[in-house]
């Protein structure tokens, strides 16, 4: 009779390892209750209020960070192993957050933010790597949802008590996290297959037996089939030019960067760094920072939507619902502020709670979809030799371009308006919907074989019927 372990470590170790996800958060939801304060002058440590301009390169220059990172995130999770690869993002955490803390000048949170992207990278391309391989096959798309989860939490965190406290107070709550998760993560095991890629078989088992919570002998055959996949991958030896020389590869990455992009392009970053302008500027009736926790409560929300029905509904479905729903309420957002620019004061105050709404149900729609699938889809498209260097490729192009619109949106709205961003990025996530339903393929349901058959344009074998004639009754 099989023996019946458990799968409460693996919950424990993959929530372990988001926690530096959760931190993550924090750092990127640090600038909306503080850009406002920054710009005014008020309550920072900074000699004077900060320019329109300066307050772009500030939002924006984590994603350069976290572009330049992705690279070198990927090859110490190679070189020194998931664990310590991950727990070595408290370094630009800790040196991000002391920068933050002794600012006396705008180029000096120009560099920790920098650094921040540093910390980002290593976050976001390690933790999948390591929750993929740590989860049983039952389990692994569960602990997979984690990131969406956890960096959700993150920011909630920050928007709950960036507007209450001190900007000391603010940045020693928000650099306690990447303490925290240092000690949780590093009472957790290593990924059993980096093990078995240095041939340290026996700590492998080790940890398959704690991870797992069984005997030696029940994960023996797990171990095995770690070996074989290591080995498999090494007869191949990939080079990278097979990214671009085999069709497969080549469609999967042009498919992986398309979502990535326009995950972007839906001008998520923009809402999350700026939301207390956004609401400052709407001149809601609501209280800007009390709207900007509404909002992260329902991110939160959404978020645990998407793990219990993606692989009912599948992952086009979700998208495309995701990127109407991104369509109607950037377009209703834009409305607003082309009627707070050109109409009476009194039809913009009739409808004074439409930012709230609109930027709720955004968020929501943007949770279920383009949040967190763009990342499914990329463990799904790739076959294994390929994978770590597509997805820094993919992870690359991605904060590049998160760059350029976080740094320059706030350009375009002072050239043209609040609503001529908006409904630049409605354009975008028109154009997400239809790339969705026109080219990208469905992944719900096939095996990794079957994925990169259809990437490759091998069509299925469909057994023919030869003609014969139907018995006739007596």
């Amino acid at each position: 009779m099989a023996e019946k372990g458990s799968t409460l470590l693996q919950y424990v170790a993959a929530a372990a390892a988001n926690l530096s996800i959760m931190a993550t958060g924090a750092m990127m939801g640090w600038t909306s209750p503080i850009l406002p304060q920054l710009k005014k002058g008020e309550n920072t440590p900074l000699d004077r209020p900060i320019t329109e301009n300066e307050s772009s390169w500030i939002g924006s220059l984590v994603a350069v960070g976290a572009a330049v990172g992705s690279f070198l995130a990927g090859y110490a999770a190679e070189r020194f192993g998931r664990k310590y690869s991950l727990l070595f993002c408290i370094v630009p955490f800790t040196i991000g957050w002391v920068l933050i803390a002794t600012a006396n000048a705008v180029v000096q949170l120009y560099i920790a933010r920098f650094i921040f992207g540093i910390a980002l990278s290593f976050a976001f391309t390690v933790v999948p790597m390591y929750v993929g391989e740590i989860a049983e096959t039952s389990i692994r798309g569960a602990l997979g949802s984690f990131l969406q989860l956890f960096i959700t939490f993150g920011l909630f965190y920050s928007y709950v008590i960036g507007p209450f406290v001190s900007y000391m107070v603010f940045w020693i709550l928000c650099a306690s996290l990447p303490v925290v998760f240092f000690i949780v993560f590093m009472l957790m095991p290593e990924s059993p297959y980096y093990l078995i890629s240095k041939g340290k078989r026996e700590e492998a088992v080790a940890a398959l037996v704690k991870l797992r919570s069984s005997s030696e002998s029940a994960v023996q055959s797990v171990a095995n089939d770690l070996q074989d996949s290591y080995e498999e991958s090494i007869q191949k030896q990939t080079k990278f030019s097979d990214l671009f020389t085999v069709k497969a590869n080549f469609k999967a990455l042009i498919f992986t960067v398309l979502l990535a992009s326009f995950q972007q392009l839906t001008g998520i970053n923009v809402v999350l760094f700026y939301m207390g302008d956004i609401f400052e500027a709407a001149k809601s009736s609501l209280d800007p920072n009390i709207a900007t926790i509404i909002v992260g409560a329902v991110q939160i929300a959404a978020s645990f939507v998407t793990p219990f029905v993606v692989d009912k509904l599948g992952r086009k479905l979700l998208l495309i619902t995701s990127g109407i729903g991104e369509i109607v309420t950037l377009g209703a957002l834009g409305l607003y502020f082309y009627l707070q620019k050109y109409e009476d004061p009194e039809v913009v105050d009739s409808i004074s709670m439409l930012p709230v709404i609109s930027l709720v149900i955004f968020i929501s729609t943007y949770c279920i979809g383009w949040g967190p699938l763009p990342w499914a889809v990329m463990g799904e498209m790739f076959a294994p030799d390929v994978k770590s260097k597509a997805s820094g490729i993919t992870v690359s192009s991605c904060w590049l371009l998160a760059f350029f619109i976080t740094k320059f949106a706030s350009d375009i709205t002072g050239e043209f308006g609040h609503h001529t961003t908006y409904w630049m990025f409605a354009v975008f996530c028109l154009l997400s919907v239809l790339f969705t339903i026109f080219l990208l393929p469905e992944t719900k349901g096939k095996s990794l074989k079957e994925i990169q058959d259809e990437l490759s344009g091998i069509k299925p074998i469909i057994p023919e019927f030869t003609n014969y004639e139907l018995p006739v009754k007596q």
